[in-house]
């Protein structure tokens, strides 16, 4: 279990905008995918990386797949290569961050990056504290939640 992205780790930007991905979160995707990264926005609050295995999958994208997109899959598409690019980890862990996609998500030097199991987010700190005091979870979206992670329909 312990190539999964789980946790919330502080980390830097260097000058050139590379970030210095955490290292429990680096061995993770080194062991279970490889250094092949997939960085994009979604909706320009913070920064998505995906491991190109997982982004591949997750679109439909693998070698062979016969594609065929329904216009809401083409519009989130669009979207996410619209500022998306591949990349990959150097041999020091970090991995370069584009100018626009760093401007869109207000990072300077230090960052939060945050981990969702499969691919992790890389935010301000401000900006993450603030969304998440203006949007709390309530007892209700927490049984919701709960129902849905145990694989059943919410009423």
């Amino acid at each position: 279990m312990g190539n999964i992205l789980i946790g919330s780790y502080k980390a830097r930007l260097d000058k050139s905008g590379r970030l210095k991905v955490p290292e429990k979160f680096r061995t993770a995707v080194e062991e279970r995918w490889g250094k092949d990264l997939f960085v994009t926005s979604l909706e320009e609050n913070y920064i998505k990386i995906f491991p190109l295995p997982v982004w591949l999958a997750m679109t439909g994208s693998t070698e062979g797949s016969n594609l065929f997109l329904d216009p809401d899959v083409e519009e989130y598409m669009r979207r996410a290569n619209r500022f998306g690019a591949q990349a990959d980890l150097d041999a020091k862990g970090r991995v370069l961050l584009s100018p626009a996609l760093r401007s869109m998500a207000g990072l300077a030097a230090e960052v939060v990056v945050i981990g969702l199991n499969n691919h992790f987010e890389v935010w301000d700190a401000s900006r993450l504290d603030e969304k998440l005091q203006r949007q709390p979870l309530s007892r209700d979206d927490f049984k919701k939640i709960a129902e849905l992670m145990a694989g059943r329909k919410g009423s």
